[in-house]
């Protein structure tokens, strides 16, 4: 059951090219964001499509597969993990963000 705790996978097209960041370090570090799609009948019998979109971070080789193959639009599968952090902003205000943080991606289209 531990395997289970704090894990999210999801299939969806990658919304933008990918933001990629070489800290000081030399560690790699990537962002995106992934759209998922649901559709459901509501009342009425019509069919709803309703999109999510979820922020997607991922670190070293991970992040530099997305560097070398992922495009916006792409299909793509990760397994990760629930995070919350926060953080200043350039006007010195607090953000707060909620992210995946991938530990595994399969790349699904061509």
């Amino acid at each position: 059951m531990n395997a289970m705790k704090n894990r999210v996978q999801l299939i969806g097209n990658v919304g933008n090219d990918p933001e990629i960041k070489t800290l000081e370090s030399g560690k790699k570090l990537a962002h995106l964001s992934i759209a998922t799609r649901e559709s459901y009948r509501n009342d009425k019998g019509e069919k709803v499509e309703q999109t999510e979109w979820h922020r997607v971070t991922a670190w070293d080789k991970t992040a530099e597969i997305i560097e070398k193959f992922v495009v916006k639009g792409k299909e793509v599968a990760v397994d990760g993990k629930l995070t919350h952090r926060s953080y200043d902003d350039k006007n010195g205000g607090k953000r707060y963000t909620t992210e995946v943080v991938i530990n595994e991606i399969l790349l699904l289209s061509k």
